[in-house]
């Protein structure tokens, strides 16, 4: 089965201004002074989980040129360009509808651009459980980080603790928000509760058949966009149609609705590197 990867690119880092600003956001970066940017980082991680994968990146439009500097191996029809912001929900449709006319049985790997996970080895593990099982089920799976700490920075996914498949993949029983103090304290203490790391994996008829479920607003505006994929006309419906879509999170618009999805633990380090002093305690450098 053919795997694809799904790279978000498109945010703006507001939170770690003015390091991170919109002409030149967090994710095209080297935020750890390691020699390359988080988007470098992030497709080398997911390629050593599948080498031979297709590589997507969506974006912003003003931010295409970054991506082809930085990723010079991505084609050029698979680097998608947002003619404006609508949120994950429509970023994710527009993608895996896009891979699914080209490559319908396809299996795909969805994550943010600007994660920090250090250990790849540990990460591609988990990444390639989740395929395992994508591959011959309607299964949605997110992963999971297990937490070291009671943290209101990030949403908590509750598993069922009931294990389905292979060594650790369970039920996923609700999202959470981002919790106060101490909420997020007992979280920590009855276990089962997850950070949600915004990394997915299902294969293309699961995120179409679920979008039209649960989003039926958007899979409507792809199934207008859908004809002119791949043809000269893609760009001008792309800046007619994609504007119209519903602006909300794929959690909202998919995850927290859906009988379907299921969590595997990634238990490796990882951070959203959503604040000054998540880098610099990685870092060990003052950023302010």
């Amino acid at each position: 089965m053919r795997t694809d990867i799904v790279i978000m690119a498109g945010g703006v880092g507001s939170r770690l201004y003015p390091l991170s600003t919109p002409e030149h956001p967090k994710q095209f970066i080297d935020l750890l002074g390691v020699g390359k940017t988080m988007i470098q980082l992030t497709a080398q991680r997911c390629l050593s989980a599948v080498p031979d994968a297709g590589i997507w990146v969506v974006t912003s439009a003003s931010y295409v040129h970054f991506v082809k500097e930085q990723l010079p191996f991505v084609p050029d029809d698979q680097i998608l360009s947002e003619p404006v912001a609508r949120n994950t929900a429509p970023c994710i449709a527009y993608a895996c509808r896009k891979i699914g006319k080209k490559y319908p049985d396809s299996n795909i790997l969805v994550t943010p651009a600007d994660a920090y996970v250090p250990d790849c080895s540990a990460f591609a593990a988990t990444v390639r459980e989740a395929l395992d099982f994508t591959a011959v089920s309607s299964a949605i799976v997110c992963i999971g980080i297990k937490p070291d700490a009671p943290c209101t920075q990030y949403g908590y996914i509750q598993g069922s603790g009931t294990i389905v498949n292979g060594q650790s993949i369970v039920k996923v029983e609700r999202f959470k928000e981002k919790p106060d103090i101490e909420t997020a304290k007992k979280y920590l203490e009855l276990g089962g509760f997850y950070w949600n790391a915004g990394i997915f994996v299902w294969n293309v008829s699961t995120v179409q058949n679920e979008l039209r479920l649960h989003a039926p607003q958007i899979a409507e505006r792809m199934d207008e966009l859908e004809p002119s994929m791949y043809t000269d006309a893609e760009s001008e419906a792309l800046e007619r149609i994609f504007p119209q879509c519903d602006k909300i999170s794929i959690d909202y618009a998919v995850m927290e609705k859906s009988a379907n999805v299921y969590m595997v633990p990634g238990n490796w380090e990882w951070s959203d590197l959503g604040s000054f002093e998540s880098i610099e305690k990685i870092t060990g450098k003052k950023l302010h």
